[in-house]
């Protein structure tokens, strides 16, 4: 019998559990093949990993090993609150080379696609649900309910797309404190997740979307202070590129023994750390504009 390994971890900051995640992909997870290998490079490693994030917003927040800056989560933070979704290929034009999809479009225009007609592009659809308002009402008005979930995956498109995408759902509950604050828990699932070159990104975008828009809705919705739960991240294949061991192994993996785990993450309530994070913010905008504008 050939199992995949199904691999969990948990830590008390994002940070914590990603390095852990990564750590026990690497010790235990299994070698394969992928549809997206170029010749000679190496086997992927893979596993099924369950991460637990007790608290998403505790500090350490960053780890320096994820390959990015703090511009980069910043970009993609604003990704998923929208601000790219007009990136989108016209799904019936063979030379649109524009993207197949974006999370945010999935989640607050379920259904909707766009086509080209005699020279122009529209959205369209024959169901188009707003996700993230249904789901922001539902806890709203019944915290407890087990039906607060987002999906991304429109089979009609997905089974013969090349590059369908790989968050699947959000998944939403809420328990209340003594002291009447509201604590949202999250379970998110992928389908496949670039533990080296996506997953950190991934983690730290949707926390920030928890926060920013789901939370925050809630709260401004009920008037009760809404705060972020442990989030659990679950993916089917939870992986790292053949090509890019050697990278983590020079970043991370080998650096264990001659590092400490303080030395290898930053602090999001450090004055610098946040300056850099939002000192690009008006750049990143124009640049996000500039694209729009050529697509």
């Amino acid at each position: 019998m050939l199992n995949i390994p199904v691999l969990t971890v948990a830590g008390h900051s994002l940070a914590e559990a990603y390095e852990r995640a990564l750590l026990a992909l690497y010790a235990h997870g299994t070698h394969f093949r992928t549809q997206y290998d170029k010749p000679g490079d190496p086997p992927s490693l893979d596993a099924t990993m369950n991460i637990t994030v007790e608290n998403p917003l505790a500090d350490p927040m960053i780890h320096k090993a994820f390959p990015g800056g703090l511009a980069d989560l910043r970009e993609y933070v604003y990704e998923l609150e929208g601000r790219k979704d007009n990136w989108v290929k016209a799904i019936n034009d063979p030379a649109d080379t524009r993207w197949e999809y974006t999370y945010h479009g999935r989640l607050q225009n379920y259904g909707q696609w766009r086509e080209r007609h005699d020279g122009q592009t529209a959205f369209t659809g024959p169901l188009q649900v707003d996700q993230i308002e249904y789901v922001i009402a539902k806890l709203s008005a019944q915290p407890f309910t087990r039906q607060a979930q987002m999906i991304t995956w429109m089979p009609n498109l997905d089974l013969t797309c090349y590059d369908p995408p790989c968050l699947q759902s959000l998944w939403y509950r809420i328990l209340t404190d003594d002291t009447g604050v509201q604590w949202l828990n999250c379970n998110v699932r992928f389908r496949s997740n670039d533990a080296w070159g996506a997953n950190f990104m991934n983690m730290f975008g949707f926390t920030m979307f928890n926060r920013e828009v789901v939370a925050a809705g809630i709260e401004q919705r009920t008037g009760k202070p809404t705060r972020l739960a442990r989030m659990n991240w679950q993916a089917d294949s939870y992986h790292i590129y053949g090509k890019d061991i050697a990278q983590a192994e020079q970043r991370l993996f080998n650096r264990l023994e001659t590092t400490t785990f303080a030395e290898r993450v930053y602090h999001m309530s450090d004055p610098a750390i946040a300056e850099m994070y939002h000192e690009e913010e008006v750049a990143i905008l124009q640049k996000i504009a500039a694209m729009s504008a050529r697509m």
